[in-house]
């Protein structure tokens, strides 16, 4: 089969969305949030505007997104508590930055709130116990650690610090964090002469 160019990729598409405004057929709108949902948990926002931007009619939409709400399939809370424990496993980020992605997937402040304030809790609950290090200070440590040999490239202990402190405030963490992990880069210089 030859590939399509570009205007037949455009003809197509259109077609499918005047098809999906004419749709009367809930399972059809249930069958296109499920294939959305295959990938990975999305938080209702996400669903809504991918359904609404497939054209969609409105009340179907609506009655999908009931649906899986009601099948407990879409959860807000349970989404932003998954992405939360995602980034700090995968890609650390602050809490800044965290709360601007969740903005960004529609999640309310509310939940968003409520899921960072869990994320201190456990942080403070699971060894940081007492010593005033926040759940910010421990994401910023193991992104720290996994630039360590970038950091250590650079030869001045004053430039390291000061790239250190630049990478995590562009990864969303407060001043006091960074200057507090990037301060504790001088034990780097040890850590390599023992190596």
């Amino acid at each position: 089969m030859p590939r399509r160019t570009g205007p037949e990729r455009l003809d197509a598409r259109r077609a499918r969305l005047e098809r999906h405004a004419t749709e009367t057929d809930s399972a059809v709108v249930m069958t296109a949030a499920a294939r959305f949902l295959e990938l990975r948990s999305r938080s209702v926002d996400e669903v809504r505007r991918h359904l609404q931007g497939a054209a969609f009619p409105e009340p179907l939409v609506e009655r999908t997104v009931e649906r899986l709400l009601e099948l407990g399939i879409l959860d807000d809370r349970a989404f932003a508590t998954a992405w939360v424990e995602s980034r700090d496993r995968a890609r650390p980020r602050g809490q800044t930055a965290l709360r601007r992605e969740l903005a960004l997937k529609g999640i309310d402040r509310e939940t968003v709130a409520a899921v960072l304030e869990a994320r201190s809790e456990a942080a403070a609950g699971a060894g940081a116990g007492g010593s005033g290090v926040g759940a910010d200070q421990i994401a910023a440590e193991r992104l720290i650690a996994r630039s360590r040999w970038a950091l250590l490239r650079v030869a001045d202990p004053r430039a390291r610090r000061g790239r250190a402190y630049a990478m995590l405030a562009r990864h969303g963490f407060d001043p006091e964090v960074c200057r507090v992990v990037s301060a504790g880069l001088a034990g780097f210089d040890e850590a390599v002469d023992d190596e």
